[in-house]
């Protein structure tokens, strides 16, 4: 039937200003016309966990639904994967800051995790459909932090062109402890840094890492990320060098003397954040004894009693296992040690200054109810040597110019995906993704369910008239303007076509060194690899 719908005419320069602290916002100024568009009186959607296809998405007209998505990792990807299959008049553009593809997947995952690695089989399928266009080596808003690097293009040089903007750039910095001597000494360093490091992430590559100065280092935190970081300095160098970890990094272990890793945790064994697989990776590392306090894992076993759940109990019971099969007296050890809070850091200097040399910890004990433990400060303290600290306590996203953010959760405020403001009003056209839209926690696997969210709420918006970007009948332009400019301003812009040929240039190098693929670690090199 025939619909009169309100649209809206949006100043986009508007979308420029935002700020850094608290939660801040995006202004749209909205005057109403009215257009009339052809509307279908029905609809049919599908959830992500059917998994069916919606054979014909009605209630909006038929021109082809521009949508631009900043960053290209799993949230971006997968969104965009959700939105080609379901709308087949869908076109996407993808930016991306770096040359590069794939964010987390390439400069997150353990280089001995190839497995996780596979879902770039499934990026290569959507990048293969020709309505996806992937835009690299182009930034999209300028972060708030201040000091940050001005964009290539900002929100606003989009908004004008494209029905919805996905923000799906993840996140760029590491929460700290706020403890002294944090950032003075040398030793003591962000995991996320050490992990982008070895993968082989640019921003990271002028990290001072010496693993030839002590023999034990201190990981604070007990998630995924930590065991990664305690796996890469213990495991057998043999056997990293048949993986994608980067030359750089195997000459820097082919120098360490790092034989043993105690990982920080301020609560108890029930309350660590890692996996079972991960766990059991730990455990099974040649050539090294584990420790942990089983006196307190028994006696939080029996005080949790049933209300442990099964992915929990299995958990326990790996580290049951572990301390019971666990050899003494190997060349290398692990620890998890519980109920310790860094309280600072101590160097050789002055003790503020120098290289690391120990860590001061605080005793704490167990409060509260099952599921909501609370650490207390007990008053006492000890003290571990250490040379190398790391600190693993959490990622966070940083806010960008001219878009919603809440700085103290650190996050794109939103609705299942939808960004809104400060008072929970949407923004029409803008969506959130990945850990930008919900924190850094979770598997690929549940970034994908997540972004599946993401991209019902973007399909479900344009298929029943919400408002969007651009409200005309006349359809968008998308990206071809955008790349007049930055052609123009004489800015290079990779295509995925580029990227494949970058991706065949690892591959050749990794071959000659009888490993997947030997990554660039610079931006230089990944531009140079496809002249």
């Amino acid at each position: 039937m025939l619909r009169w719908h309100p649209t809206f005419s949006r100043s986009h320069s508007q979308l420029a200003k935002g700020c850094s602290s608290g939660l801040s916002s995006t202004r749209l100024v909205s005057t109403h016309i009215h257009n009339a568009r052809t509307f279908s009186s029905s609809f049919t959607f599908s959830s992500p966990e059917n998994g069916s296809v919606v054979s014909e998405v009605k209630g909006r007209v038929s021109r082809p639904f521009k949508v631009a998505v900043i960053g290209s990792g799993p949230g971006g990807f997968y969104t965009a994967h959700r939105i080609l299959k379901q709308v087949p008049q869908s076109s996407i553009d993808m930016y991306e800051a770096l040359p590069v593809p794939h964010g987390l997947v390439r400069f997150g995952v353990a280089p001995d995790h190839p497995e996780v690695k596979n879902v770039i089989n499934t990026f290569d399928e959507v990048a293969e459909n020709p309505n996806f266009r992937f835009i690299g080596n182009t930034s999209v808003g300028t972060f708030v932090t201040p000091g940050s690097k001005k964009a290539d293009l900002e929100i606003a040089d989009l908004a004008q062109h494209y029905d919805a903007i996905l923000l799906a750039y993840g996140a760029h910095e590491d929460r700290i402890l706020g403890v002294p001597n944090e950032k003075s000494l040398k030793g003591v360093m962000a995991a996320r840094s050490f992990v982008g490091f070895y993968n082989g992430l640019p921003s990271e590559q002028d990290l001072a890492i010496d693993l030839s100065q002590t023999d034990t280092a201190v990981v604070i935190g007990q998630g995924n990320v930590a065991l990664d970081v305690a796996r890469i300095l213990l495991t057998p160098l043999e056997e990293l060098k048949k993986t994608d970890l980067t030359e750089k990094m195997i000459k820097i272990l082919e120098d360490s003397t790092v034989k043993h890793v105690h990982i920080i945790g301020r609560r108890g064994p029930l309350e660590v954040a890692f996996t079972s697989k991960e766990l059991r990776e730990m455990l099974q590392l040649p050539g090294t004894t584990f420790h942990m306090d089983k006196n307190l894992l028994v006696s939080e076993m029996e005080r949790a009693g049933k209300s442990l759940d099964r992915p929990r109990k299995r958990l326990m019971g790996l580290l049951e296992k572990g301390i019971k099969e666990s050899k003494p007296n190997q060349p290398k050890s692990w620890s998890l040690q519980f109920l310790r809070s860094p309280l600072g850091f101590s160097g050789d200097g002055n003790g503020s200054s120098g290289t690391l040399k120990a860590v001061e910890l605080g005793i704490n004990r167990l409060e509260g109810e099952d599921h909501n433990r609370r650490a207390v400060p007990t008053g006492a303290k000890e003290e571990l040597k250490c040379g190398l600290a790391f600190r693993s306590i959490g990622y966070k996203s940083v806010g960008i110019q001219g878009v919603p953010f809440n700085g103290r959760k650190g996050i794109v405020p939103n609705k299942d995906g939808k960004v809104v403001d400060e008072n929970s009003n949407v923004v029409p056209g803008l969506y959130a993704s990945g850990w930008l839209k919900h924190g850094p926690i979770g598997v690929i696997a549940s970034t994908m369910a997540d972004a599946y969210q993401t991209a019902d709420t973007i399909i479900s918006d344009w298929a029943q008239g919400e408002p969007m970007l651009n409200e005309s009948l006349v359809e968008p332009s998308g990206g071809a303007p955008v790349l007049d400019i930055l052609r123009s301003k004489g800015h290079k812009t990779v295509s995925y076509q580029d990227w494949k040929k970058i991706e065949q240039r690892e591959f050749e190098m990794g071959t000659k060194l009888g490993k997947p693929r030997e990554k660039f670690v610079t931006v230089e090199d990944m531009l140079k690899a496809i002249d």
